[in-house]
Order: structure tokens, then C-alpha cells, then sequence
């Protein structure tokens, strides 16, 4: 018998998926949402927290950008 789970899968590098592999064990179990790491630059999760994870990938981004002062 198969099992299938709804999800949906990010490719991305080695440094991106450990950030988003950080923001799910940071969470409670209950709302953790990574369903399996395939390899160090794919994972699979949950579909509903795409969204959460762009906007923490730009609030992240956002933090380590540098503005040349005027």
C-alpha cells in the first residue's frame, strides 16, 4: 500500500535549508512543519507555510543587507 502526503518541496542551497531547518526546530512539535530533509539542499513541508517561510527569508535577508551610508 502507498502513502502519499500533500507537500511541497523547496530546492534551495546548503545555507538557506539549515536557516529553514532552524525556523521549524524552533517551533513547538505541534507546529513544526518540514515533513523530511531529502538531502542538504532539497526538503519537503507542509504546503500552508510557504508564505511564512518567504516572508522569514526576506525578514532575514533584510537583517544581513548593507546600505552604503550617504
Amino acid at each position: 500500500m502507498v502513502n502519499a502526503t500533500k507537500g511541497l518541496f523547496i530546492s534551495c542551497d546548503i545555507p538557506m535549508a539549515q536557516f529553514i531547518i532552524n525556523m521549524n526546530a524552533s517551533l513547538p512539535a505541534s507546529q513544526k512543519f518540514i515533513i523530511h530533509v531529502l538531502d542538504g539542499t532539497h526538503l519537503f513541508v507542509q504546503p500552508h507555510v510557504s508564505e511564512m517561510i518567504r516572508s522569514a527569508i526576506s525578514e532575514f535577508r533584510e537583517q544581513i543587507s548593507y546600505e552604503k551610508p550617504n
